[in-house]
């Protein structure tokens, strides 16, 4: 290889080439004339020109060092990918006298001129999260353009190229000496030497071809469509195109997504899945990847090192060094072998597995004894009231079943509880590496393999052969010196209290003791089981999968019935105001209005047990809690109502309504609000014209259904606090032409704040002159407190307070029973009797023993615990962050609701309000990834319905609302 010619071009600067010298040279020889944008380049120099007329060009200027036949070889492959269907490239622009290269000389040096189309759109180099859909499309492209260059050939693809892998380790020695720092300098010379030994063995199985060499996130060209989502416009800049290996192309392109990954190397991943799935790989290949991204994360550092030093001013070069040190970081923030085991078990291509090892036992003296092994799992039943949240739990438990049984074990394999973080945007590390024992104090430890025994300096003893090494801590070594030598079999150490044990095939990689989820089979791959060495099988049994699972749903539960999300996480436990998964991560949940006093109460389990252990039956047998729980809402309630019906559900609460309605009035007619939902039964189905949840609503209401215009003083037909007079008429309007019929008015029925459309208050007023009016012609008032009431608003119990008025019927349900299936009406004496000229009414599990004490329950908790106040508290708190969200984000249009029942509305513009409902698809799906359960509402689905459990803290609201100002500025950037 040419070294000479490779250092020399490594360490060209840039031509020097100002606008004014390019606008001649434009005009002289290719007729064209308009204004001039420098663009950054690495050692070319590129204008931009508009024309006019939408015409755009890209004038490249580059060193005449580099042949022309390299130049014509980028032509070649212009035209040769302008008939692939997948790839859009820049047309080659003929100069006036029809080349499309001129050499021409500038300050005494010849310079290369090319002049090529300009494709419009943007880069994708300063978004800082790239989404799983923008990544793959990043790799199909790269994937594309290799399957149609495979056959390209041309003379000028020979040639020396500072970017070729080929010649990567021989440039790190060279540029080397441009890092002044010893320490920075040592840590490049040591990954550049751990990536040539992966590498070398597989360097002669790499097929090779014509490869673009550069798709980066510089290099394509992107702009968003209508769901805001990044879309390809084309590939542009083929100055790298040579011939070499094929897999260097993915790796140029993984290593550029480093710089989005947020410091996960396992983010390239979906991009390895992506262009394998359409231009397979081979095994050395899948192989080398990674070495070759150390590789080139090591020569982009010390190529802009060199030319940062060359030419200082160099703005384009300054703005990537920061950049391209960060992909050094990450590619060399984990081992090379846990990265390979990766990538191949991405594809579907595990390593293959090495023969079981004949180990000697760890622990001779006690063969034959059972070994108790402990769940400490997600489901574990040690696990309750949210004790794993305590320090040291697990080896408590461990402990105490050494205590009972004699010997006692954790599983290897087991997504630890006590491992998931709260509040947390990342994966927690809840999968164990390892296995701990608890033995007798003493127990002789034997060396399962020969091996050289030292202390590590985190206090383990390190055994380590050719092919193994192991991890021992709670050993006392009975060797004096370090590193000795030990045969298997040899007593290496005696127990000196809990033993945990570590296996790893890679004796130079110090694995972790946990890791996360989504890097647990690479993990394993490294770190299998000790259950060989010692001799009694020691693993957590296998979760069920997921997706499977979910099949099964598909197969057997209505579809209708529908979950969130598309590839939902399978949440079997909850504590608090957090989900948690079957792999220990844990989920702000911001959706449950129903637990309002969090998740897995230990008093909801207790009083539920103690009441089912005595008695559950129906409302017509008499009980003391029937009447107890009675007695307790009606305390809640205004002075005058003195009836109360237990039923299930919200929906069995409104339809109950509406037939007392109609009992109570005579008639049928029923005045409803656009945009609401009040249930799911045939009644309460017809009073709700919610097109988020029923795209229909609007055109199949029946004819005793009679909507309203929405008071939303937001985004309604009338806006502001003082419109109430002009939401009025609508309900002038319909009791009116209701009175020319002669037909009598049921009643009205409304939220008394707008839960549907994320929180939002009533007009002032609105709704004592409704309530006026419709008792006026005879109706009663429905309050349909399903959602907002029972103390969520925090400044008021009931909704309806803070209009100032009192129905005639409230209904509830959701956190009544903090999940078990509970729901009231409350109403008075007169309309309650109305209902018994048509039979008596009966709930078979309303008003049960076991409803009826959990309902007390949760009364009692939410004045022993201070809920009420803690959403008033928490809740003005919350309100007031999500207002400044407004001040920050374009895409925040306005802030609704109080206590905890909010609503962040997203639009595109704050004066049309066009709703951002693309937008707020995104962010609901972004902010799961980020550990938190949100999802939208209001007719166009651009509203954050927040209603999380009451129990909800500062510290959640800052997690939630810090994390939807990353997303909103993930869209906005």
């Amino acid at each position: 290889m040419p070294l000479d010619t490779l250092i020399r071009r490594s360490s060209l600067p840039c031509p020097d080439v100002d606008a004014a010298q390019a606008a001649e040279w434009l005009t002289t020889h290719y007729g064209l004339a308009g204004a001039l944008k420098a663009l950054g380049s690495h050692q070319d120099c590129n204008f931009r020109l508009d024309a006019g007329d939408g015409r755009r060009f890209v004038l490249k200027i580059c060193h005449g060092d580099y042949a022309t036949t390299e130049l014509e070889a980028q032509h070649a492959a212009l035209r040769h990918l302008s008939g692939v269907p997948s790839v859009r490239v820049p047309a080659v622009m003929p100069a006036l006298n029809g080349d499309d290269l001129l050499t021409i000389e500038h300050n005494g040096k010849p310079v290369h001129l090319r002049l090529l189309e300009f494709i419009d759109g943007h880069s994708l180099a300063h978004v800082a999260h790239l989404d799983r859909h923008t990544v793959t499309g990043l790799a199909q492209l790269c994937a594309h353009v290799d399957v149609a260059l495979a056959g390209f050939e041309h003379p000028g693809l020979e040639r020396v190229l500072q970017w070729d892998p080929r010649h990567a380790f021989a440039l790190i020695e060279h540029l080397l000496p441009v890092i002044t720092d010893a320490d920075k300098r040592a840590c490049i010379a040591e990954a550049a030497e751990q990536a040539q030994a992966y590498l070398l063995p597989l360097e002669a199985s790499l097929p090779t071809q014509a490869i673009h060499m550069d798709i980066t996130e510089y290099n394509v060209v992107w702009s968003r469509d209508d769901h805001r989502r990044w879309q390809l416009q084309g590939l542009i800049d083929f100055g790298d195109l040579v011939r070499t290996w094929r897999i260097a192309e993915l790796s140029v392109t993984c290593a550029a997504l480093l710089h989005h990954a947020d410091g996960d190397p396992f983010f390239i991943l979906s991009a390895v899945q992506a262009y394998h799935r359409i231009n397979p790989l081979q095994s050395e290949e899948l192989l080398a990847l990674w070495p070759l991204i150390v590789a080139r994360s090591a020569v982009l550092v010390l190529g802009s090192e060199q030319q940062a030093s060359i030419e200082p001013d160099n703005a384009y070069i300054q703005a990537n060094l920061a950049s391209e040190w960060n992909i050094f970081d990450v590619a060399t923030s984990v081992p090379i072998a846990l990265m390979e085991a990766a990538i191949l078990n991405a594809v579907g291509e595990p390593e293959a597995a090495d023969q079981e090892s004949a180990f000697s036992a760890l622990l001779p003296s006690l063969s034959g004894q059972a070994f108790t092994l402990v769940d400490l799992g997600v489901l574990s039943e040690h696990f309750v009231a949210g004790n794993w949240e305590l320090g040291g739990v697990d080896e408590r438990l461990l402990a105490e079943a050494a205590q009972r049984h004699g010997l006692a074990a954790s599983r290897y394999g087991e997504y630890r509880l006590s491992r998931t973080l709260p509040d947390f945007a990342k994966e927690p590390d809840t999968f164990a590496l390892h296995t701990e024992l608890h033995i007798p104090l003493g127990t002789p430890v034997h060396a399962p393999f020969e091996g050289r025994l030292r202390l590590t300096a985190d206090g383990a003893l390190l055994l380590v052969s050719a092919e193994w090494s192991l991890r021992l801590w709670g050993v006392q070594c009975d060797s004096g010196s370090d590193a000795a030598e030990f045969d298997a079999g040899a007593v290496i150490g005696r127990s000196s209290g809990a033993l945990i044990v570590q296996l790893c095939s890679e004796p130079d990689v110090s694995p972790p003791l946990f890791t996360a989820p989504s890097k647990s089979a690479a993990w394993r791959a490294l770190c299998p089981s000790p259950k060989g060495l010692l001799g009694f099988d020691c693993d957590a049994p296998a979760l069920a999968d997921a997706a499977a699972l979910l099949a099964r749903r598909d197969a057997s539960f209505a579809r209708s019935q529908k979950y969130y999300y598309q590839a939902p996480p399978q949440i079997e436990r909850g504590w608090r105001n957090h989900l948690i998964d079957m792999h220990g991560r844990s989920y702000l949940d911001m959706l449950n209005n129903v637990a309002v006093l969090g998740h897995g109460h230990p008093r909801m389990a207790q009083v539920a047990a103690q009441q089912w252990s005595l008695l559950n039956t129906n409302s017509r047998f008499h009980y003391a809690s029937v009447a107890e729980f009675s007695e307790r809402l009606l305390k809640l309630a205004p002075a005058g109502m003195d009836r109360v019906f237990l039923v299930n559900s919200g929906t069995e609460a409104n339809d109950l309504a509406i037939r007392l309605a109609w009992a109570y009035s005579g008639g049928r007619d029923v005045l409803s609000v656009l945009e609401a939902y009040h249930g799911w039964s045939v009644a309460t189905d017809a009073i709700s014209t919610s097109i988020a949840d029923n795209p229909q609503a609007l055109s199949t209401r029946p004819e005793w259904v009679h909507p309203v215009v929405a008071p939303n003083t937001y985004r309604g037909e009338f806006r502001g606090a003082d419109s109430t007079p002009f939401y009025l008429r609508s309900v002038e309007a319909h009791l009116h032409a209701l009175a020319e019929k002669g037909r009598q008015l049921a009643g009205f029925i409304c939220e008394p704040v707008y839960g549907n459309a994320g929180g939002i208050s009533l007009p002032p007023g609105y709704l004592q002159q409704v309530y006026a009016k419709v008792r006026a012609h005879g109706g009663v008032c429905i309050a349909d407190e399903v959602q907002v009431g029972y103390g969520r608003l925090g400044h008021y119990f009931w909704g309806f307070e803070e209009q100032g008025v009192v129905p005639d019927i409230i209904t509830m349900a959701k956190g009544m029973g903090n999940g078990h299936p509970l729901g009231a009406v409350i109403t008075r004496r007169d309309i309650a009797e109305a209902l018994e000229a048509e039979g008596y009414f009966f709930s078979s599990s309303g008003g049960s023993p076991v409803s009826c004490r959990i309902g007390m329950a949760v009364l009692d908790v939410m004045e022993e615990e201070k809920l009420w106040e803690n959403a008033r508290v928490v809740g003005d708190y919350f309100k007031d962050r999500l207002l400044a969200l407004i001040d920050k984000h374009p895409l925040a249009g306005a802030a609704h609701g109080s206590g905890f029942y909010l609503g962040l509305e997203l639009v595109r513009d704050r004066q049309t309000l066009e709703p951002a409902t693309e937008e707020t698809t995104y962010l609901c799906d972004r902010l799961r990834e980020l550990g938190i359960f949100m999802q939208p509402t209001g007719d166009y689905l651009n509203v954050l319905k927040i209603k999380p459990p009451m129990v909800t803290t500062r510290r959640s609201v800052d997690f939630f609302v810090d994390s939807v100002s990353r997303v909103l500025s993930e869209l906005e950037g």
